[in-house]
């Protein structure tokens, strides 16, 4: 089994062992190089260590039980959403205007009407800043709070997934479930959604059916005003018993499973295998739980709360986390931002083969700004009203803003240096703005807070230590976070 807290090398045994890293602390160290500290540690990190989910140290306040991360991959403006800039010229401010919130002197977009009615059950930060305009790179930052190379855009593994590693399936739910779980960046379609070194095994179970066409930077024939009132099928192929196949069958089947346990044992050390073993295994649980097939099934709720969070594809997959949670995941990511019907949502560049209209029109349409302002409102609405919301951390978040100055084709093009993101619930210290941008919001005029800072703060509230350390397939130690530090503010 993996080594306990007190089995790990505390500062002391690190200090004797690397005198001229005094003082120090497995975080720093852990930095130079995880490989060559085993290499010269080997009686501080045994190499035979298990990657089995163990209970990691906990992390000071934490209150979460669950997490579901609003996952907006592309870029989401902030402009248009959650920093208006109303005295700002109209190439920057554009035509939307500004709307009072439940805060005194605080105003959202005139997109975000619901999230306005609610911004006192919100910690908005404004101040969201890093150094790259790529997508790759912000997004594999954003998903892991890792700060990766080229190389390492696929290596390391999402927030989801060391939850996952660490916490485990609950009332046999995955630890990492993403809704809809399928988008693919590009081009070419890279795959974001990733275990990396700890395993594919780690990786979201995704909720929605394989597209046909996973590049979804493919947008020839797109329409120009395509129907936003479109529902996704969430409920997840897999637990869909075959026709004729009922729960005897099925259990007859796990039993002959396991009669073939010990030919699959001869293999199990090619990580393929192992990882075939664990997706039949989590199969099987899966199907066989009537509690676990339900929590999958929309069509359960009411019409009232269905069309509260809008009936749209992220309006359902709001709802679809919330039952989750409600079910018991403990980490599920709503993924949406790149589709098939409406293209790169978040990308809006509008260039000519994107086909979209100006930005601040795009905003205003239910599968934009005004789609996922209903679809988050309805879902914070929804989880206090179930009594969820205490124990539930929210997070929207997204890998960078939109430049501030509108360009020749009434769109806004890449920009790290800021952009906006907020927590609620879970303890959140909410009903606040952390940070601020210039006249321009081009540039924090407070602190910047990183994708590490973002992540650190929900493992602060998952009771995670950063300095916790993770195994990989290889038995190398890893920190749980090399670097981030808590938005204090909002815990």
């Amino acid at each position: 089994m993996l080594p306990s807290e007190c089995e790990q090398p505390t500062n002391s045994q690190l200090a004797a062992a690397f005198p001229w890293l005094v003082p120090t602390s497995r975080r720093k160290l852990l930095k130079i190089g995880s490989l060559s500290v085993a290499a010269a540690m080997p009686n501080l990190f045994p190499a035979t260590a298990a990657r089995a989910a163990v209970e990691p140290p906990r992390a000071a306040n934490g209150k979460a039980r669950s997490v579901i991360f609003l996952w907006m991959g592309g870029g989401v403006t902030h402009i248009e959403s959650f920093d208006p800039k109303p005295d700002a010229p109209e190439e920057i401010r554009g035509t939307l205007s500004p709307i009072a919130t439940t805060l005194p002197g605080v105003h959202f977009s005139e997109a975000c009407p619901e999230l306005a009615k609610i911004a006192h059950k919100l910690a908005v930060v404004r101040s969201f800043s890093h150094d790259s305009n790529d997508h790759l790179l912000s997004q594999a930052y954003t998903l892991s709070g890792r700060k990766v190379l080229p190389s390492q855009i696929q290596t390391e593994p999402n927030i989801g997934s060391v939850v996952s590693y660490l916490h485990g399936p609950r009332n046999l739910l995955p630890g990492y479930i993403a809704s809809y779980g399928w988008t693919r960046p590009g081009p070419p379609p890279y795959n974001m959604f990733v275990g990396g070194w700890l395993g594919e095994q780690h990786g979201p179970f995704a909720v929605g059916r394989e597209p046909d066409v996973m590049d979804f930077a493919v947008t020839s024939g797109k329409e120009r005003n395509p129907n936003p009132f479109i529902e996704d099928d969430l409920k997840p192929p897999s637990l869909k018993l075959l026709e004729g196949l009922d729960r005897v069958r099925l259990s007859q089947r796990a039993e002959l499973r396991e009669a073939l346990d010990g030919s699959l044992r001869r293999i199990e050390q090619q990580s393929a295998a192992s990882v075939v073993d664990d997706n039949y295994d989590n199969a099987f649980r899966l199907l066989s739980s009537q509690n676990v097939r339900q929590a999958f099934d929309l069509s359960l709720e009411s019409e009232n709360n269905r069309a509260a969070y809008g009936r749209t594809k992220i309006g359902g997959r709001c709802l679809m986390a919330c039952r989750l949670v409600e079910a018991g995941a403990r980490f599920v990511m709503v993924d949406y931002g790149y589709d098939g019907l409406y293209g790169n949502l978040w990308d809006n560049h509008n260039v000519a083969v994107q086909n979209f209209p100006h930005i601040c029109e795009m905003a205003k349409r239910p599968y934009h700004v005004a789609g996922i302002d209903r679809a988050f409102a309805g879902l914070i609405n929804d989880l206090e009203r179930r009594g969820l919301l205490d124990s539930t951390l929210v997070v929207f978040l997204t890998e960078f803003g939109r430049t501030p100055k509108i360009n020749k084709d009434g769109g806004r093009d890449h920009w790290g240096a800021a952009g906006s993101m907020f927590f609620a619930g879970g303890g959140t210290r909410v009903g606040q703005v952390v940070g601020a941008t210039d006249k321009q919001a081009a540039y924090p005029t407070t602190r910047g807070y990183s994708p590490a800072d973002i992540a650190a703060t929900i493992y602060q509230f998952l009771h995670i230590s950063p300095d916790h350390i993770l195994y990989d397939r290889q038995s190398r130690p890893h920190l749980v976070l090399p670097e981030g530090e808590v938005i204090e503010a909002v815990v």
